[in-house]
């Protein structure tokens, strides 16, 4: 198989490893995002934000995507009033995820059009190399 062919197959691999483990953590935060704290005072689940890391491959000569730290957004978690809720503070509010399911929801689809994209290299990097070999066979 020609390297250029390879070369690309494994480009798009780690693409396709990468937007899958941001798929899993934006599930993971939608999953959470009604969780309320445990107890008065303590904080709720903290959305998880993926991070990604260029990283030079000096076999392939090009840069590889990889998932990096995962960081944990910092913006103000969400507060419900709720008065008669085991984790209501003495003013009765309770604390919730700092996560919106609409930015969720979207974060999701970009990362399903991304994995996309590099399923559709691994397709036709596999159809060209398909028909060199039908050229080569003659």
């Amino acid at each position: 198989m020609s390297s250029d062919f390879m070369n690309s197959l494994k480009i798009a691999a780690t693409g396709l490893h990468a937007q899958s483990a941001r798929m899993r953590i934006i599930a993971e935060n939608m999953a959470n995002s009604s969780s309320a704290a445990k107890e008065p005072g303590a904080d709720p689940y903290r959305r998880k934000v993926p991070t990604f890391e260029a990283v030079y491959n000096n076999e392939l000569l090009a840069n590889e995507v990889k998932i990096g730290r995962v960081a944990y957004d910092q913006s103000d978690f969400q507060s419900r009033y709720e008065p008669g809720h085991p984790a209501a503070d003495e003013r009765g509010y309770v604390l919730y995820p700092n996560v919106n399911s609409l930015v969720e929801t979207m974060d999701m689809r970009e990362a399903q059009r991304t994995y996309e994209a590099n399923l559709n290299v691994v397709t036709v990097t596999r159809q060209m190399l398909g028909g060199t070999l039908d050229i080569l066979r003659g």
